[in-house]
């Protein structure tokens, strides 16, 4: 039976209550005329909020924190990072808060968090604001994700300011309200232990390991269970991002939930055609954070995560070191079982295949991929074609087939399953052109073109007629594409 969801939203504020020491209160930027851009109907209904409420009056007043919901004590999150490896002992939600938590009609408990809602103590220098451009950025490629199967931070709604906001030009300004397990990060943690508070640490532990994997809560050491957990999460979330071909950018510590969900979508993109060196952030000059080097820096941020939580771990600084290294160990096995897992998949094979040969198999093709420039997402999809015996769609991406074609010898005998590369395999992704073209008609006042990505990227298993250009690669003048944090 289906249940009516409430006519008021109702907030809770367990973080604010539990950790007052890792949080700031704080209001929004009060606003002359906000108005709802775009919204997110299906979130909504996933959290028991009644669309029509968001769509009326006040919508827009709770959708910036102009209007606090009853039970919400908003505020703003401390937190440190390590920065492109350079340490910051200080950073926080410079332009966010968290309202608060809500219970979706699944029983389970997620933030409601504001981006773009002015300064706050946290702010650094920054005017606390943010532009309707990288608002509907993290709308598009949030939901993106969460259709790719990938965990990730949600996008409930967009919200025009009514102010501008200025950056190299002025601006439209606008809110972004998105919804996540938690925004507890690896960064949370290095802020707690900072302030040489065992305490303060432990119960942020405690906190954690209540929202996020209270199965190891009965544990023997259940603070190593918890660094267990999160390196398990992190190595399946980022062999998801390598699956996809997706490049975060902007992999700081900060930007690492303990959750294992994508968070803060700046400087992200897709890859077009193949390329393990793929940088596409404008502050990420040494390509730290490319595509092929994603995996290491998650291994090196869990490292930080296992720094902070040494005292936890055990009295003795030495036994300390020595679990947490064992357990950063695991990463690497973690992480090749759920790339390998993927990768057979995306090529069609079942068990009747073993691993090492499948994970041979994509690695060739990989490697002809980054030879040949050839599109990464167009590739595989049409895979599941020459699969069923039409192997022209992929062969055309070639210049030169020859190489290809030697390939297809040697997978084609293993029987690969052409239904199941469909499943995995995108037809559809926020192709970089179409995400730009979005925006900037967005900016200007046309939302036409972003709903008709927004529908295309929502359902990308799914081939729909009329939908041809969503799937084709970027113009050849395109060009290099580059992008930017929007603060």
């Amino acid at each position: 039976m289906s249940v009516s969801p409430p006519a008021t939203v109702t907030l809770g504020s367990r973080f604010a209550r539990e950790l007052p020491e890792l949080c700031t209160p704080w209001e929004a930027q009060k606003l002359r005329d906000p108005r709802l851009l775009v919204l997110n109907e299906r979130l909504a209904h996933e959290l028991g909020v009644d669309p029509s409420v968001l769509r009326g009056p006040d919508g827009p007043l709770w959708l910036t924190g102009n209007l606090v919901p009853e039970g919400a004590a908003p505020v703003a999150q401390g937190y440190a990072g390590h920065q492109f490896g350079h340490y910051s002992p200080r950073l926080g939600d410079g332009r966010a808060l968290l309202l608060g938590e809500i219970t979706g009609v699944d029983g389970e408990l997620r933030d409601v968090h504001l981006k773009g809602s002015g300064r706050t103590p946290y702010a650094r220098g920054g005017d606390g604001l943010a532009a309707v451009g990288p608002m509907l950025r993290e709308y598009i490629l949030s939901e993106a994700m969460h259709a790719l199967g990938a965990p990730t931070t949600r996008s409930l709604a967009v919200v025009g300011t009514g102010s501008a906001v200025h950056r190299e030009t002025e601006l439209p300004g606008a809110v972004l309200a998105r919804v996540a397990s938690s925004h507890l990060r690896v960064g949370t943690f290095q802020y707690a232990r900072a302030t040489g508070d065992d305490g303060l640490l432990r119960r942020l532990a405690d906190h954690a390991i209540d929202r996020h994997y209270p199965e190891v809560a009965g544990a023997e050491h259940p603070y190593v269970g918890l660094l267990e957990a999160v390196i398990t999460a992190q190595a399946s979330l980022v062999a998801r991002w390598m699956l996809v071909g997706f490049v975060h950018g902007v992999m700081n510590t900060d930007n690492m939930t303990i959750s294992g969900e994508t968070i803060d979508y700046g400087p992200c993109a897709f890859m077009d055609a193949y390329n393990p060196g793929a940088v596409y952030s404008s502050i990420d000059q040494g390509g730290r954070y490319a595509y092929a080097n994603q995996p290491l820096a998650a291994r090196w941020n869990l490292a930080r995560l296992a720094e902070a939580l040494l005292p936890l771990l055990h009295e003795d600084q030495e036994q300390a070191v020595a679990i947490a290294t064992e357990a950063l160990g695991g990463f690497d096995d973690e992480y090749d079982a759920a790339w390998s897992s993927g990768a057979k998949a995306k090529i069609g094979l079942r068990d009747h295949v073993d691993g090492h040969t499948a994970s041979g198999l994509v690695k060739e093709l990989l490697a002809l991929l980054e030879a040949h420039e050839v599109d990464y997402t167009q590739l595989f999809r049409s895979l599941s074609r020459a699969a069923s015996g039409a192997p022209e769609p992929a062969r055309e991406l070639f210049g030169d087939p020859a190489e290809f074609d030697g390939w297809l010898e040697r997978w084609l005998p293993h029987r690969p399953d052409a239904a199941l590369m469909n499943q995995v395999n995108p037809a559809y992704i926020p192709r970089n052109h179409l995400v730009e073209e979005a925006l900037a008609s967005a900016t200007d006042g046309d939302l036409e073109p972003l709903h008709r990505l927004v529908d295309a990227v929502t359902r990308p298993y799914e081939e729909r007629t009329g939908l041809e250009r969503y799937a084709a690669g970027a113009p050849e003048d395109f060009g290099a594409y580059q992008t930017f944090c929007g603060t």
